[in-house]
């Protein structure tokens, strides 16, 4: 079983346009993803150079074609300039579940975007997705991420020690998850 992301949906918020990454895209994305400080938590390698960015974008686009995965570029309107990524990057479509992941170039961090986006990938699943649960992993030490979650309604389910390698350290991760019937409340 997989979903179908055809058309691509496109989300619009106040500020943001949540939509399909392209290629042309690649040297926006790379202050992100090349940026050691916002890839600190992001068990992913640094990108050096923007091809390294586009055949993220592609493998990202070849998963929405399977209906395996979908990611959005963030774009902010004003500009066009995409200053982030979001989307589910892991699906369970037997059990409606599918996990939430984002990130943001760092001259955009702290202005609410993430939520803003967050708020819409979340309307997006648990409406035309059918999703029952929506989970977010995070690295133990990402206080920023784990305070959104928090903020944007998710509850702290596990907290696991060493559960994974990265950069040969092995580190803790934080689980998080927000059923329908939650999301639904905060409305």
């Amino acid at each position: 079983m997989s979903y179908n992301f055809h058309p691509f949906p496109e989300l619009d918020t106040q500020r943001l346009r949540l939509r399909r990454p392209e290629l042309s895209d690649a040297a926006d994305m790379f202050k992100m993803r090349s940026d050691p400080e916002v890839m600190r938590y992001i068990p992913r390698p640094l990108a050096t150079s923007v091809a390294d960015v586009e055949a993220l974008i592609t493998l990202v686009n070849d998963n929405t074609e399977k209906g395996e995965r979908i990611n959005w570029a963030i774009e902010w309107k004003e500009t066009g300039e995409v200053i982030g990524m979001i989307g589910y990057v892991a699906t369970d479509p037997d059990h409606n579940r599918a996990e939430v992941g984002y990130s943001l170039t760092r001259s955009w961090h702290r202005k609410g975007i993430t939520r803003e986006a967050l708020r819409a990938v979340l309307t997006y699943g648990f409406g035309d997705m059918g999703l029952h649960t929506v989970a977010a992993i995070i690295d133990a030490h990402n206080i920023a991420s784990a305070k959104l979650l928090e903020q944007a309604g998710f509850r702290q389910e596990a907290h696991f020690i060493e559960d994974f390698l990265f950069n040969g350290e092995y580190r803790n991760s934080v689980h998080y998850g927000m059923l329908q019937s939650e999301f639904n409340n905060l409305k």
